[in-house]
């Protein structure tokens, strides 16, 4: 509870949680607040292209759909990429940051090192190579999202169960004779969950924003889905003419990943008390 004061009285962190769930209300009541749910799917040639106005707020794209509700419909999208690439890492990358951080030798020496081969190569450049592998489409997307994001969580979780190993609390659990995959998901785990859920967080937007550059190169999303990354780039051969068809996509991408970094941060300084009293 101190934390989360401390969080909503940080006006940045703030505006990030407000801008979060403003996002969540809109994924989840979408097809109400979309003026044309149903013909966002459905071309139009005779609206094509045709600029904001009372009818069309955003304006329409090269075949007659409402933007707007193109956009409100693609939060549901990203929202629902970015959820399922963040909890397939921590499936992944958590056990494997607690079994080496709480292990020494050869296995834990050979996760980590497994793990920095990953981090080696640019995520971006690992997920176009997984992407042209597979079938291109949102499940692809989302496979190589998480099949590269989960070394970030193994770092974290590896660092954190290295810190709280030697603490008193794990040393006396230890002494009376606790198993050790009680100590490690029922003490330590909980004691890193703050840091694993900076990571989720700020990896919401990171995920966000590499989706929608997936779509844009072509990897991920394929139409006629609502993708805002694909919006963007279905947009590129109409500029500057029709800039709104590129403008609100990618404004609502902006959006999006500001508020899940904003939060992600206010997020890391609750849960730290040493950077909290550096700031005062």
């Amino acid at each position: 509870m101190t934390a989360l004061r401390h969080l909503m009285r940080d006006p940045v962190a703030a505006f990030g949680l407000l801008i979060v769930v403003f996002a969540v209300f809109v994924a989840t009541f979408a097809h109400w607040l979309a003026p044309f749910p149903d013909d966002a799917f459905e071309s139009n040639i005779m609206q094509r292209l045709r600029p904001p106005s009372a009818e069309f707020l955003f304006g329409t794209d090269n075949l007659g759909r409402d933007i707007f509700s193109r956009v409100i419909l693609g939060t549901r999208s990203a929202l629902l990429v970015a959820l399922a690439v963040v909890l397939a890492a921590m499936l992944i990358g958590v056990p494997v940051g607690l079994i080496a951080g709480w292990r020494d030798g050869w296995l834990s020496e050979g996760l980590m090192r497994f793990t920095d081969v990953f981090l080696a190569v640019p995520q971006l450049i690992l997920a176009l190579a997984l992407g042209q592998l597979l079938a291109p489409g949102i499940f692809t997307a989302m496979v190589a999202l998480a099949l590269t994001y989960w070394p970030f969580f193994a770092r974290t979780v590896f660092a954190e169960t290295r810190r709280l190993r030697g603490a008193l609390f794990v040393d006396a659990l230890a002494g009376i004779g606790a198993h050790p995959a009680r100590i490690l998901f029922l003490h330590v785990l909980p004691n890193a969950a703050p840091a694993v859920l900076v990571r989720a967080t700020i990896g919401m937007g990171f995920t966000i924003l590499t989706a929608a550059i997936l779509g844009f190169l072509g990897v991920g999303a394929t139409p006629p889905t609502p993708d805002w990354g694909l919006a963007v780039s279905e947009a590129r051969q109409h500029l500057p003419d029709a800039w709104w068809f590129a403008t609100f996509p990618g404004l609502a991408i902006l959006l999006l990943v500001l508020g899940f970094n904003l939060l992600g941060d206010g997020l890391r300084d609750a849960a730290d008390p040493r950077l909290r009293r550096s700031r005062h």
